[in-house]
């Protein structure tokens, strides 16, 4: 079956450009510039209206959406950030774990494993375990009964259980066993990441020695750079190899905060993330989350002491504030495409190049989301809601 894709633009470093898109076999065929053309050989004609088109968005660091807490353990409630990922121009993502007990993230996994390869929206691209090796000095949101020390024993059972789907882990590298393992975590080839972290600037340097290579929620819930004292925020931006992720909702990060990031990391090594809770999509209001009472007022997360607890931003909100924040358009596309796909690994994803997955979204000037596609085939148009 082959589709075209028509009247559409596509962002470059040199500006934005007109394209056709020929989709066959789940994968980009062909990107042509627009010209006459025997429609008629084409099972499917998408007509773009002249608007942006870009890869699907990749959500590494996501917990709930909808009134969903993924941690609920239930396959319903996995299907749901699914399908609200999807809307909001997000074609993969991982599930994100919070602190909780060994008995609560195993029935987390399982409703994962059972819905892999079944979603009713966006592909799950694997697991995020955030904590629970976190410290409780930088706890956040995380429930503070659950934070504990490294263990390695009980991270090999949560790897036995979840069969290969863990991607990411992210722990506070200054803790007691911590060492030990970022090496069990490197020779399990997932990422690991640094966040809820009290980390000194000589601490997170051997981390990245031993292995850790991502920074999780850069700047939040990590020490304040001080020019006598300047931590692991500092030393992970001086470090090339390491990669972080912002929150990019006029809220957890300065503008000037999330430029400084993008002009010393670039968008080769900044990933967008959403950070959502259960919130995303919904009114303001009263949650539970994480083991607290969560409060969203004017779209901001908060318990009850002022914490900031995840966010409810989409990644196409995030994309329209970075841009707003002045980050190239190009750029702010590629930290929520491209970077993401290849921390990952998901080298088929994240770029509109002949080759390559066509999962794709439409997106008009006000980046809300007009169409999705998933391997070729149009599986969200918001004319048909």
């Amino acid at each position: 079956m082959r589709t075209l894709i028509k009247n559409v633009k596509m962002a470059t470093s040199e500006g934005e450009v007109h394209a056709d898109l020929v989709i066959a076999n789940s994968n980009i065929q062909a990107i042509q510039s627009p010209l006459d053309r025997d429609e008629s050989i084409f099972e499917h004609i998408i007509d773009g209206d002249d608007q942006l088109i870009i890869p699907g968005m990749i959500d590494v660091h996501i917990h709930g959406a909808n009134n969903y807490d993924m941690m609920d353990g239930t396959t319903k409630s996995i299907q749901e950030v699914s399908q609200k990922c999807l809307q909001t121009g997000c074609t993969g993502f991982l599930v994100t774990s919070v602190t909780s007990s060994l008995e609560q993230l195993l029935c987390m996994i399982e409703a994962v494993k059972k819905v892999v390869g079944r979603e009713q929206g966006a592909h799950i691209l694997g697991i995020h375990l955030e904590g629970p090796y976190l410290n409780i000095e930088k706890k956040g949101m995380q429930d503070p009964r659950f934070i504990r020390h490294c263990n390695i024993d009980e991270m090999r059972l949560i790897f036995e259980h979840a069969e290969g789907l863990i991607k990411m882990v992210t722990i506070a590298p200054e803790l007691p066993g911590a060492d030990e393992l970022i090496e069990y975590l490197k020779s399990k080839h997932v990422i690991v990441a640094a966040g809820h972290t009290n980390a000194t600037y000589e601490e997170a340097v051997h981390a990245f020695k031993n292995g850790v290579t991502h920074i999780t929620h850069c700047f939040n819930a990590m020490p304040h750079i001080h020019h006598r004292n300047p931590g692991i925020t500092t030393a992970a931006l001086e470090h090339d190899e390491v990669s972080v992720q912002a929150i990019v909702d006029h809220v957890h990060l300065h503008h000037g905060i999330v430029r400084l990031m993008h002009k010393i990391k670039t968008a080769d090594r900044m990933v967008l993330i959403t950070d959502a809770l259960q919130a995303m999509g919904m009114a303001d209001g009263s949650f539970q989350f994480g083991g607290h009472q969560v409060t969203v007022q004017d779209g901001i997360a908060r318990l009850s002491d002022g914490t900031l607890a995840s966010s409810t931003v989409t990644m196409n909100m995030a994309l329209q504030t970075a841009v707003h924040m002045k980050i190239p358009l190009y750029e702010t596309i590629k930290m929520a495409t491209a970077t993401p796909a290849r921390i990952l690994q998901q080298y088929h994803l994240g770029a509109i190049k002949e080759g390559y997955a066509a999962d794709l979204v439409i997106l008009d000037s006000g980046f809300q989301v007009k169409k999705v596609l998933l391997k070729g085939t149009l599986v969200y148009s918001q004319d048909c809601e």
